[in-house]
């Protein structure tokens, strides 16, 4: 059933056992999971089922650290959350990205990749994903075509991997008539947290306080209680919910918005491929997206080249992907940016403030700029190519100080602090995108794909303009996992330590963030928090029947 908080009463209470706040794809999974196992959930969202100016001021915040915009564009504060800007493409993450590496410090998961394997599994279809199938070979050969073929890479430091593209899924549209519709499900819109309040020893949250733009109250009482408003908002709702524990809950070490982590991104070096070598279209960047060519059995790829687990431990690195991309006619003018945006527009992303009508006269203005990019975007002619760059997204390293704080003096439209994000990068960050580059260079090189001109290193040098400040928008880690309450903030079923009710699903429980997309790991823990929770329910029932045995005994005729 889908509320409109916004027509309740005036000061409202909401009974419920699951109350999930967020509807993201890990909130919407999450209670989807938990309704369909005949469980009554309420799950808040901020927003209603569009964008709204007033609801998306409630993300400003200020950037103390590395330029860096997380607001408009980045976040959706609607039904369907960051599926509502995502870009669709899903990989796993890699095994050795849950183990303790001794050279990337805060790095180990309290779980490893085979915990996760089968809900993996189960994301797929969440995410409209094909098969649980991610060998290169497999689908160079469903393939089948000339310009879509693997790189002889037989040096051993160097592998090729696969990610596979989701329509995207944006969970507002494609779940809503499920939301709808489920027996055991209340969604309310426009309903915005505003603090949990706990008892008086801050051990269990007794009900959350919520409230509309237009005045209205609402409490929600639960038996459990999940975070699930995105790597920044959740870290922000414990900071504020400092009533009884003054530093904010699940803060007693200090740990909730530290390790902010996203991954950063930049295009480097220059590749000159071999005739042989220079139509293929596998690895570049450029040719991915809902690409005809780049497709098999209904499902969309896009290849990268990696180091392996093995170079990365004889190196001391941290993981990185790394792409070919084609460098088109008009490329970085005004009139590209605009052709861009209406392809964002097509693909049914949030673009605050976009408007339309001046981008169609920059690309009136810049014909040429204009045809030359939409031309090779749309029909690929390499003859058209003005060379070819790497594009490397590289694994941040885990850095207490990278932080989300409550930022004094501020406030939005409720009163709440509004956040500073301060986005650091060390320079093991800075090695990792020199020797991964390096490495690949030399591999395409020894085999005989091309010849590799490397930028200079970054190592030891501020980060240079061709950084793109705003990463990937991919929002981790500040509400790191860990068995230790001294090292994290959730355990590893996502529960807050020391405090019994309190779990929170999305990539902030994040320790570490590999170098793939976060959707789809994000996607397989909130599965696995749903069947945690109903265990948890059952077992809880189950107890309370048996003890409530004996009492009916003994009462009286």
């Amino acid at each position: 059933m889908l509320i409109d908080a916004r027509a309740l009463p005036p000061d409202s209470t909401v009974d419920t056992t699951v109350c999930v706040i967020g509807a993201g794809p890990a909130g919407i999974t999450l209670a989807l999971e938990l309704a369909a196992k005949g469980i009554d959930v309420c799950l808040l969202e901020s927003g209603g089922l569009a964008p709204d100016p007033a609801t998306r001021d409630l993300n400003r915040g200020i950037s103390s650290g590395l330029p860096y915009h997380f607001a408009d564009g980045c976040r959706s504060r609607y039904l369907g959350g960051s599926s509502n800007c995502w870009g669709g493409w899903c990989r796993a993450l890699d095994p050795w990205d849950f183990a303790v590496r001794p050279w990337v410090p805060h790095s180990g998961w309290p779980l490893d990749a085979a915990t996760l394997a089968p809900y993996y599994l189960r994301a797929h279809a969440v995410l409209k994903l094909g098969p649980l199938n991610f060998a290169p070979e497999w689908w160079e050969q469903a393939i089948g075509r000339k310009d879509v073929r693997r790189l002889p890479l037989n040096g051993g430091a160097v592998r090729d991997t696969l990610s596979q593209f989701s329509p995207p899924v944006r969970f507002g549209r494609q779940y809503r008539r499920d939301l709808a519709q489920a027996r055991t499900l209340r969604v309310y819109l426009w309903a915005n947290a505003l603090n949990l309040a706990t008892d008086s020893m801050a051990t269990t949250v007794r009900q959350l306080d919520a409230a509309t733009l237009t005045g209205k109250r609402l409490r929600v009482r639960a038996r459990l209680y999940v975070l699930a408003t995105g790597g920044i908002e959740n870290a922000r709702l414990l900071l504020t919910s400092n009533q009884v524990a003054s530093a904010g809950l699940g803060n007693g070490n200090d740990l909730v918005g530290r390790y902010f982590m996203d991954h950063p991104r930049l295009q480097s070096g220059r590749i000159h491929f071999t005739p042989d070598w220079a139509r293929n279209k596998l690895y570049d960047i450029k040719y991915h997206y809902m690409n005809r060519a780049v497709q098999a059995r209904g499902t969309h790829l896009a290849a990268q080249l990696a180091l392996t687990g093995e170079a990365q431990a004889r190196e001391g690195l941290l993981n990185a992907r790394v792409w070919f991309c084609s460098q088109f006619p008009g490329e970085g003018s005004a009139a590209a940016a605009a052709l861009f945006r209406y392809k964002q527009a097509a693909l049914q992303k949030d673009q605050p403030g976009w408007r339309p009508l001046r981008d169609a006269a920059t690309m009136l203005r810049h014909p040429i700029d204009t045809l030359g990019y939409g031309a090779t975007r749309l029909f690929h002619p390499r003859w058209l190519t003005r060379g070819v760059r790497f594009q490397a997204i590289v694994e941040p390293q885990p850095d207490p100080e990278s932080r989300v704080r409550l930022l004094p003096g501020s406030g939005d439209a409720f009163g709440m602090l509004r956040v500073a994000v301060d986005w650091r990068l060390g320079g093991l960050v800075q090695r990792t995108f020199d020797r991964t580059l390096a490495l690949i260079g030399a591999e395409l090189e020894r085999s005989g794909v091309a010849r590799v001109e490397l930028d200079p290193p970054l190592e030891g040098q501020p980060w240079p303009p061709s950084l793109e400040a705003e990463g990937t928008w991919h929002h981790m880690g500040t509400t790191r996992m860990h068995a230790s309450p001294r090292h994290g903030v959730v355990d590893a079923h996502c529960r807050v330590h020391g405090i019994s009710n309190l779990y929170v699903a999305g990539s902030s429980v994040f320790p570490t963030a590999g170098a793939n997309f976060p959707t789809i790991t994000l996607t397989a823990l909130a599965l696995r928090l749903a069947d945690h929770l109903a265990q948890r329910l059952r077992l809880a029932d189950a107890m309370l029947a048996g003890a409530a045995v004996p009492v009916v005994r003994a009462a009286p005729a």
